[in-house]
């Protein structure tokens, strides 16, 4: 099996011991995205709305680098801070993803790296 690290500059480098996904023959493992601006680093402004939308957008940033898309996105996994943003999350994933939506399970977790209140990680298969 090959291993091959995946990395892009318009994402968020990673805040820790780990690589933003690693690719495994044809199937790529993201790690966990938080809303930070990939620029400066910062948690960026706003309600859940937009912090979700940073989040898609930099998984976005990240299928790229691995020479793919959100459309090739089997699985999802969300964690929220709070379920009762359930709706708003899926509402802003309905901008990123069409049918046939990948799996996805929310949790909801007591905290987040850097207060944010939204992570999503993901599994992406190349063609």
């Amino acid at each position: 099996m090959s291993r091959t690290i995946i990395a892009s500059d318009a994402a968020p480098a990673a805040i820790g011991p780990y690589s933003q996904a690693i690719r495994a023959d044809k199937t790529v493992y993201f790690s966990g995205q938080i809303p930070l601006d990939p620029v400066g680093g910062s948690l960026v402004d706003g309600g859940i709305a937009a912090q979700t939308r940073r989040v898609f957008d930099n998984l976005a940033a990240v299928a790229g680098g691995a020479g793919g898309t959100l459309a090739q996105v089997v699985r999802i996994c969300v964690y929220v801070t709070d379920l009762a943003n359930f709706s708003v999350v899926n509402a802003v994933m309905a901008d990123y993803f069409q049918e046939p939506y990948p799996a996805r399970s929310t949790i909801e977790v007591s905290g987040l790296p850097k207060g944010a209140q939204v992570e999503v990680d993901a599994v992406m298969v190349l063609d």
